[in-house]
């Protein structure tokens, strides 16, 4: 078995591969290359991004610098948007599904070690699928850890450290990261009372 397959079954493997090293080499000339466009470039940051990701939507906006390992094991869906300074450590999947936000600085970790010292020495690593669903809104500073999965409509406050899977529907924070309420239907007719200001001050 090759040490890709290992990496992507959640197995220990080791980065040090040919085939690994060559993956890592392309997605860091295609995040540099990113990394420099500027506003006026917007249509070849897009082109950048679909070269290098496993797929994506049609429309998403992603705000330089962002950091990758390999890109090709990360997929993001329809209207998908970070900010700046973004980590993507994807050794194994990264799925980001529709409508979802980042805030500046937020990192997503699939990567892990082994507990053990002597282990760890070895230089065998290993890495878990990482899961966002629809209409998430993660905030500035939040760290993913390897095997979570986030549910749909979930907020996460800024700052958070994501141990476990977090469900649908609920206000979420803190380190490591714990549900601190539901999202209500008292929440909706409140934002949507904003939202009719919103159209009304116009």
């Amino acid at each position: 078995m090759s040490e890709k397959k290992k990496m992507l079954d959640g197995k220990l493997y080791l980065a040090d591969d040919i085939e690994l090293k060559q993956m890592s080499l392309e997605a860091k000339r295609v995040m540099h290359e990113f990394n420099k466009t500027t506003e006026y470039d917007r249509a070849y940051r897009k082109d950048l991004i679909k070269s290098i990701f496993k797929s994506t939507g049609n429309n998403f906006k992603i705000q330089p610098p962002i950091y990758i390992d390999y890109g090709k094991h990360i997929s993001i869906g329809e209207n998908f948007y970070a900010n700046h300074d973004c980590i993507f450590l994807d050794v194994n999947e990264i799925e980001i599904k529709d409508n979802v936000m980042f805030g500046p600085r937020v990192s997503v970790y699939t990567a892990g070690h082994p507990i053990d010292a002597n282990v760890r020495r070895t230089q065998l690593e290993f890495g878990l699928k990482v899961t966002i669903g629809n209409d998430v809104w993660v905030g500035g500073n939040v760290v993913i850890n390897p095997g979570v999965t986030i549910g749909d409509r979930a907020v996460i406050g800024s700052g958070s450290v994501v141990t476990k899977n977090i469900p649908s529907d609920v206000v979420a924070a803190g380190n490591p990261c714990k549900v601190i309420r539901k999202i209500t239907d008292e929440d909706r007719i409140i934002w949507e009372e904003k939202q009719k200001e919103y159209h009304n001050s116009k």
